[in-house]
């Protein structure tokens, strides 16, 4: 991933989610986690220990004019805004690699579930720590460790969880506005709407279908799970079942399955069902309707929050942190593998 500018500006144009990736990560793309390592040298190798998961991180703390202190800062503060949201950091182990690159932004990450867990960031020497106290790049990336592997065709659910989730786990963190989140949620969820020609999500395969069709998705299940469940119960809780079973990334499973052992958790079938409606067929959901009966009104730049609207009420349990903590990781020999 890159800036926001750059994502919109190559979306416009239609440029599919392959071609975007290449773009977007350059040398990033790598074929392998090995390769990937290969391309810088690290001769920092910081540890630490947050939510369960021992960290690894690798830079080169001279090269960047913040210097390390507060790049560690933002790996931890990244590390804790997913634990907290899983109820642990998804893998046992994690390896972060900072790249340094010209400017002072996040410019990308690529995940592997690999070895544990290998991240690698590309991050703007220049780059600040009020840059990283509002980044979402290592957030997404780390989101992405506690999906098994989907395949290709699934993309979707990937990137779309990592886009949703990446919002809400950093709100109910304290460190993004709720109003933010929705803001974002107006101006970018429509383009996951499918256009002309398109078909379901697991067969189009552009960049606004990938990442803001699958937050819809999300978003439509987690308000159709609180629903059903009257607020005791969302997506979030479901994810949390399926980082526990699987493992994260590291581990292949079918998309049926994912969806299997999150219904079970919440007691619904909630996933499945909108999964049927929207893998093959190019639903359309009413997004203004529902973004209105959450109580979310657009305001000039911001939007206004009603708490009278029809399902104010969900819309505060899917910001709230949950009040179960998740169950504490079994042993590996008792996490299902793959099917």
């Amino acid at each position: 991933m890159t800036s926001l500018t750059k994502v919109l500006t190559l979306a416009a144009i239609g440029v599919s989610v392959t071609t975007l990736d290449a773009t977007l990560h350059g040398a990033l793309a790598a074929s392998s986690p090995a390769k990937a390592q290969q391309s810088t040298t690290a001769d920092s190798g910081d540890t630490f220990t947050v939510g369960g998961a021992d960290f690894r991180v690798e830079l080169d703390g001279a090269a960047f004019t913040a210097g390390p202190a507060i790049l560690m800062e933002w790996i931890r503060r990244s590390a804790g805004i997913v634990a907290a949201y899983y109820g642990h950091f998804p893998t046992r182990t994690a390896r972060i690699q900072l790249v340094p690159q010209r400017g002072d932004e996040v410019n990308g990450g690529t995940t592997y579930g690999y070895q544990g867990g290998f991240i690698r960031v590309e991050v703007g020497r220049d780059v600040t720590d009020a840059q990283l106290r509002d980044d979402w790049v290592l957030v997404h990336e780390m989101v992405h460790l506690a999906l098994p592997d989907v395949g290709e065709d699934h993309a979707w659910l990937s990137e779309g969880l990592a886009t949703y989730v990446e919002g809400i786990a950093r709100v109910q963190a304290a460190n993004r506005s709720e109003e933010d989140v929705w803001m974002e949620e107006l101006r970018m969820m429509p383009r996951g709407l499918p256009a002309a020609g398109d078909r379901g999500l697991d067969h189009t395969h552009t960049w606004g279908r990938t990442y803001w069709g699958g937050a819809m998705f999300c978003l439509l299940a987690d308000v159709e799970i609180r629903k059903r469940t009257r607020l005791r119960l969302g997506l979030q809780d479901a994810l949390r079942a399926v980082a526990e079973r699987s493992g994260g990334l590291g581990t292949d499973w079918p998309i049926a399955r994912v969806f299997e052992v999150g219904d079970a958790a919440v007691g619904t079938s909630a996933l499945e069902d909108l999964y049927q409606q929207m893998k093959g067929d190019p639903m359309r959901p009413d997004l203004e309707k529902l973004w209105s009966d959450l109580g979310v009104e657009r305001d000039g730049s911001s939007v206004r929050l009603h708490d009278d609207a029809p399902l104010a009420d969900v819309r505060h349990a899917i910001m709230r942190p949950p009040a179960r903590a998740a169950p504490s990781q079994p042993p590996p020999e008792q996490r299902d593998s793959e099917d």
